[in-house]
């Protein structure tokens, strides 16, 4: 410390300061010379304010014969630490108190909004205590914009049907016999009178869904939680970094199947964590490690990866949602290098039979070099909100992946998944087997997907010979485009209408080989699919053959007859094709029943496969909407009701194939060779046109009974036995 030495209060020096004479000058009176206390002088000063912050004369003489100092310095000393702590309690009482302030204007904003929000029950208009005249302006508003929307649309239907709205008949509830699924539509015949089953109507959980779906809001970050925040994920950078580099004793290959094992005790001695030694015993480790080789650039694929929308795009059969809360810093401004964000995703397997899993965390993005990217996960607690109790358990222990550039656009990218999970309910016994190999949510299959759909962009991108039609009904590359768009939009309907995610209640209405049907219904009204009320409907079941014979039999349009019940026993045809990737079974169809009285109606079916699993999505679409989208046009507004087959391994006798040498899609689809398959069948039906109808028993009878005929085909068609 530095002290003045002068006559003012403010001054704790007493240093000699020689007057120079009566004629000396105003400034050179005011000018004061200081004084350094030494390191000693400091400590034992400090020593003693511990003790006793206001010291008497006695005690201020002996620390002044002590230390060499006067006694006025000494009292000033004293004086000036004094000021300095009482400053130092009100800056901190006024961050504590900044923060209170930020936190209960939240709380406001939050009110505010759900009030704004609310509806009357009997009615569902607004709460009967707002100003009517702003409840007029609202309504004014909203049908301005509802007017607008209503041209668009109709100038969109007009194209899109061949003649003026205004020319059409009104539309009225279509009445079809419940075996007359022809169309994959269900009429709304006994809606009226059959009695009401008690399933709670849900808003669709697509891609228009707001941040209100998300479990848990965290609070505004303060700048003590970001500094956490960067000091968590700095070492978790690290951490991933040694997993993504070393091998053995680290990772031990597998005896049976040669993946990547993680050994755990090697893990604790190298990354050792507080607490680790109190263990769940319901809750376990899911550890795994793979590599391959994409086709897409690193500074492309880190891109997706940081944007949360096109991380969900990427991979649309494993993640459901995706939410970025806050971007903590934004990086470099060349790029996503030390970016960190606040995110949320939740994930899901394809069965109604699997519960979703939900991660709060940290997305830490740095690059390492010239070409080499490395992205980390990391889950963050908010420790300091005690309104944060999960229901479960899920937790991200730092994974992720390198992402290194190669020659011609490709990357080598090596992931890292490890998590401590404890599920909300126990694995059902189906795939308990897929569960506990690590498959279901390992590392292999995020880069088999992910080498699948960068594929399917690159041939998204590159217009070439990868479209076969009969007749040249696809005539340019961006109707190409416009149709896998349009698949693409249909295959992210069909995933999410399975998930187990809050948004979707399952009800079991069947006893089926000790699965049961299980039915949920949610009321439609986004832009691409039909308004009304859609009963969604699935079942899993376990086939004693290897899944690439499941998805072979599925995709030969020669074999459809056996169990698509909707097409009445019709042969189809395939009058167009759109190739996806390397594997033949990566492709978008149109397909065309014969003898149908449904001349207009035509079958867009999309399949997929990778060593992960495959899918076979079907859709039935008007002729005039397939027009649309094959003349390039924008296809986000012909309505999509899907349903179809996921089919995955097993877990069984899973072996040989493919490690981590880079191998592409087509190649490691050969590494379910062997073992039996999981397939859920499920069903999408409209079943009534308006959105506050009842869903009635009868309804769920017949979309019971579809799903029950289809699998009894399916078993047959296959030779297995019925109680399989």
């Amino acid at each position: 410390m530095e002290y003045g030495v002068g006559g003012g209060s403010g001054s704790p020096g007493n240093n000699h300061h020689h007057d120079g004479g009566g004629g000396s000058s105003d400034s050179q009176r005011r000018k004061k010379r200081y004084h350094r206390h030494t390191a000693n002088q400091i400590q034992r000063l400090e020593s003693m304010f511990k003790e006793c912050p206001h010291p008497d004369e006695k005690q201020r003489m002996h620390l002044s014969r002590e230390l060499g100092l006067a006694p006025r310095q000494i009292k000033f000393w004293f004086q000036n630490r004094r000021t300095q702590m009482k400053a130092q309690h009100e800056r901190a009482d006024n961050c504590t108190l900044r923060a209170d302030n930020d936190r209960i204007r939240c709380e406001n904003i939050a009110y505010s909004e759900a009030l704004k929000n609310m509806f009357c029950p009997s009615c569902g208009g607004p709460p009967l205590h707002q100003d009517p005249y702003v409840d007029e302006q609202n309504l004014r508003l909203e049908n301005a914009q509802l007017k607008e929307e209503l041209d668009r649309v109709s100038s969109i239907a007009a194209k899109y049907i061949g003649r003026p709205v205004s020319q059409l008949p009104s539309m009225h509830p279509i009445h079809i016999s419940s075996l007359d699924l022809s169309m994959g539509n269900f009429g709304t015949q006994g809606l009226v009178g059959g009695p009401s089953l008690d399933l709670d109507l849900l808003p669709v959980n697509g891609s228009s869904s707001s941040m209100q779906n998300v479990p848990y809001q965290p609070p505004r970050l303060s700048e003590m939680d970001k500094t956490l925040m960067s000091d968590i994920a700095s070492n978790a950078m690290e951490e991933l970094i040694r997993l993504l580099q070393t091998n053995e004793p680290l990772w031990m290959k597998s005896s049976t199947d040669g993946r990547d094992v993680l050994n755990f005790d090697t893990y604790d001695r190298m990354f050792p964590k507080p607490n680790s030694h109190l263990k769940n015993p319901n809750v376990r480790i899911e550890a795994s490690r793979d590599s391959g080789v994409v086709i897409m650039n690193s500074l492309t694929l880190v891109d997706m990866f940081m944007d949360p929308n096109k991380w969900m795009e990427l991979f649309p059969t494993i993640i459901t949602m995706a939410r970025t809360f806050e971007v903590v810093s934004s990086g470099s401004m060349a790029g996503h290098s030390d970016t960190l964000q606040l995110m949320y995703e939740e994930l899901q397997v394809l069965s109604p039979l699997v519960s979703t899993r939900e991660f709060y965390f940290l997305r830490y993005c740095q690059q390492i070099k010239q070409g080499l990217w490395a992205i980390v996960d990391v889950s963050y607690d908010f420790p300091q909100d005690n309104q944060f109790v999960p229901q479960f358990r899920s937790r991200r222990f730092p994974s992720g992946c390198f992402i290194q550039d190669m020659p011609n656009g490709y990357s080598q990218v090596t992931w890292v998944e490890h998590v401590e999970i404890e599920d909300k309910t126990p694995v059902h016994r189906l795939y308990r087997n897929l569960f506990y190999s690590g498959l279901a949510f390992g590392a292999e299959r995020w880069i088999s997907t992910l080498q699948r759909m960068c594929e399917r962009i690159a041939c998204l991108m590159v217009s070439g010979n990868s479209t076969r039609d009969l007749g040249s009904v696809i005539p340019s590359a961006e109707g190409k485009r416009s149709m896998m768009k349009l698949a693409q939009r249909m295959i992210t309907n069909f995933c999410a209408s399975i998930s187990t995610s809050a948004s979707h209640r399952w009800t079991t209405v069947s006893g089926m080989d000790e699965i049961g049907v299980r039915v949920t219904v949610h009321s439609s009204s986004d832009p691409g699919q039909p308004n009304g009320v859609v009963l969604s409907a699935a079942t899993t079941i376990w086939l004693p053959i290897p899944p690439q014979i499941v998805f072979n039999f599925f995709k030969d349009e020669r074999k459809r007859p056996q169990w698509d019940v909707l097409s009445n026993g019709n042969d189809v045809q395939e009058v167009a094709h759109i190739a996806n990737g390397s594997h033949p079974g990566n492709c978008i169809s149109v397909l065309r029943a014969f003898n149908t009285s449904q001349n207009s109606m035509l079958i867009l079916q999309e399949s997929c496969i990778d060593s992960s699993g495959s899918l076979v999505v079907y859709c039935p679409v008007e002729l005039p909407a397939i027009n649309i989208a094959m003349s390039g046009e924008d296809p986000s507004y012909i309505p999509l009701l899907p349903s179809g087959f996921t089919i995955s391994p097993d877990g069984q006798n899973d072996q040989g194939g493919v490690g981590g040498d880079g191998a592409s899609t087509s190649s490691n689809t050969n590494r379910n060779t062997s073992g039996g398959s999981l397939v859920t069948v499920a069903f999408q039906i409209l079943v009534s046109t308006l959105p506050s109808a009842k869903l009635n028993k009868e309804s769920v009878n017949t979309v019971n009974s579809l799903i029950g005929t289809t699998v009894q085909q399916i078993k047959a068609a296959l030779n297995c036995p019925s109680s399989s």
